[in-house]
């Protein structure tokens, strides 16, 4: 490989890097140095079929940037190159991806077009894997995204969808794929994501291939597998079930042949809490329950009683035997009579018990149920700066830290929502209601303020009373960045934040200029450029708690100020507002 400076009119990005792109990739992270101490990393190029030009494998940021910098000055340094001996564009092409997966995270839908290119040059998953040091599998559901249509690639490439919902998009016909996007642009649709997205696709019911008692190679229905091939569903529950369910008869069949006294079915639409029943040998008339859940699983409970049948058996009773009476023992009317007085006893006791109560409030906030629906806000906005700024926020960085703790003590996914929404799971939410009675209540009540958080609703005058109860003072919490100012579109409003900024002189100097300029020395104070006097902890009225405007135009603050007028507090004076 030979090393030599090459002019800039003599480069070009080649075809085979993966930055390769007709749209000028982000060179705002680099372009500082290079500016200050030019390209010192060296760009991997090779030989072109014009003599003297050279097309470059890896380095086209720099090469960006460099000409950026040219533009600048007037002045295009040569730049420091390596070149590639002759060789084929696979070759090529790994020595762009390795040189920048190395240098800067590339996105998996990048790495799914390079992964695709190696391979239609003839590379094997195998060889790719062993050259980028990636198992087979990494690779595998890189290559996998290829199922998705490519406007869903680029929303992903985007951050627009997250992992989950790509992954549940995955397992979609390009039908359903088209469905969904359709539901995706209309504004008043409900856009199923995450583990909704799934069972939106399943119909509803969505039973994992884990799940199956039988074997699933041999199975004859449709499964469908999700992007990373860790999950497969049954397309059609029925035909699972009556799978299953032969299955369990066979087992049934074994028990009894095997000796013990009994094997009871427990149907989905029932319940088996081991703490109504103990323990039993076979040789004591032990039964064995089966578990039969509606997710498609099916746990087996070897040598039960009842505990009235374990105390016979205790006392040296036998246990009673027979035909079961056809009729049941009570009618649906008496049921009734039973559940409402169980209803009123248990809620009234709960009155007395704040601390159950409050564990079973969060178990129903968390899973839902008939009665509860209960949805995290989508935080959404069309504008991608926008929500980019919020989502790399250290008020979001500190949220998410929580939201990820919260979900590993209780044994949730931190790529699922926190809140299901909707009707609840009743196994769900019992397992998760006697967690909860494990954790203290300091957990539980952290437990509770990231739950109140997901469900906060943005723009809500509750944010506004949350706000000015904890006495929130914005600049800890956010600094001025690109994106707000290029929101602001208003000369006028412009003009107000320079002189809130850098004073009412340097506003009324520069009363004749353009608001962009206006922005631009708003900007150069925040950050102490251009040998502006820097300002720190500056936020706009707007963002402040409470909030007021900057023209008498209005439309700023009507939300808290309901808030305020909750708390009975008078609206504050503008001139105090604006000190």
């Amino acid at each position: 490989m030979t090393l030599m400076f090459i002019a800039q009119d003599r480069l070009s990005v080649s075809r085979t890097n993966m930055r390769h792109s007709r749209k000028a990739p982000d060179v705002s992270d680099i372009l500082p140095t290079i500016r200050k101490r030019g390209v010192i990393q060296t760009l991997l190029v090779r030989a072109c079929e014009t003599e003297g030009d050279y097309e470059i494998v890896a380095g086209a940021r720099r090469f960006h940037a460099a000409q950026l910098v040219a533009a600048e000055t007037g002045e295009a340094e040569p730049l420091p190159c390596r070149v590639l001996a002759a060789g084929d564009d696979a070759a090529a092409i790994e020595a762009s991806m390795i040189e920048n997966l190395a240098r800067l995270d590339a996105d998996e839908v990048t790495q799914w077009e390079t992964f695709t290119r190696l391979v239609k040059e003839g590379r094997e998953i195998a060889d790719i894997a062993e050259t980028f040091g990636l198992p087979d599998l990494t690779i595998r559901r890189v290559l996998a995204l290829g199922n998705l249509m490519p406007r869903i690639r680029d929303l992903y490439r985007r951050e627009e969808i997250d992992r989950a919902t790509v992954r549940h998009l995955t397992m979609a016909s390009k039908s359903q794929q088209r469905a969904w996007l359709a539901l995706l642009d209309d504004p008043q649709a409900y856009v199923p994501t995450g583990h909704q997205l799934k069972a939106w696709l399943l119909g509803g019911q969505s039973i994992s291939a884990a799940h199956a008692l039988f074997d699933v190679d041999s199975y004859k229905g449709t499964l469908v597998a999700d992007l990373f091939g860790d999950e497969r569903y049954f397309a059609d529950a029925d035909a699972f079930w009556a799978a299953q369910n032969a299955v369990i008869g066979e087992r049934r069949e074994a028990y009894l042949e095997a000796g013990w006294s009994d094997v009871v079915i427990v149907p989905p639409t029932e319940r088996f809490d081991a703490w109504e029943y103990e323990r039993a040998a076979k040789r004591k008339g032990g039964r064995v329950y089966v578990d039969v859940r509606a997710n498609g699983e099916v746990v087996f409970h070897e040598g039960y009683l009842t505990r009235a049948e374990a105390r016979r058996v205790a006392r040296g009773e036998p246990i009673e035997s027979g035909t079961k009476p056809v009729r049941p023992e009570i009618t649906s009317a008496m049921q009734t009579y039973v559940d409402l007085h169980r209803h009123a006893a248990v809620r009234a006791a709960l009155c007395g018990h704040n601390g159950v109560a409050l564990r079973l409030m969060v178990a129903h906030v968390i899973v839902g149920s008939q009665l509860w629906t209960v949805r995290p806000d989508p935080q959404s906005s069309r504008n991608d700066d926008v929500r980019e700024s919020v989502e790399t926020s250290s008020g979001e960085a500190r949220f998410d830290e929580h939201r990820r703790a919260v979900l590993a003590v209780l044994d949730l996914s931190a790529e699922e929502p926190m809140l299901t929404g909707g009707n609840g799971d009743d196994h769900g939410l019992c397992r998760l209601f006697h967690r909860l009675l494990e954790l203290p209540d300091g957990l539980v009540l952290d437990i509770v303020a990231v739950a109140m958080g997901e469900t906060l609703a943005v723009g809500s005058a509750a944010v506004d009373a949350v706000g000015l109860h904890l006495g929130i003072d914005m600049a800890d919490w956010w600094q001025a960045d690109a994106c707000l100012f290029d929101l602001v579109r208003d000369r006028e409003v412009a003009s107000a934040l320079l002189a809130e900024i850098a004073g009412d002189v340097v506003a009324k100097g520069n009363e004749g200029e353009k608001t962009k300029t206006l922005k631009k020395i708003a900007r150069d104070h925040l950050e102490g450029a251009n040998g502006r006097a820097k300002v720190e902890r500056w936020v706009p009225r707007w963002m402040r708690f409470p909030p007021t405007a900057y023209t008498a135009r209005g439309g700023v603050g009507t939300v808290a100020a309901a808030a305020r007028a909750a708390r009975r507090e008078p609206d504050p004076e503008p001139d105090k507002l604006a000190a």
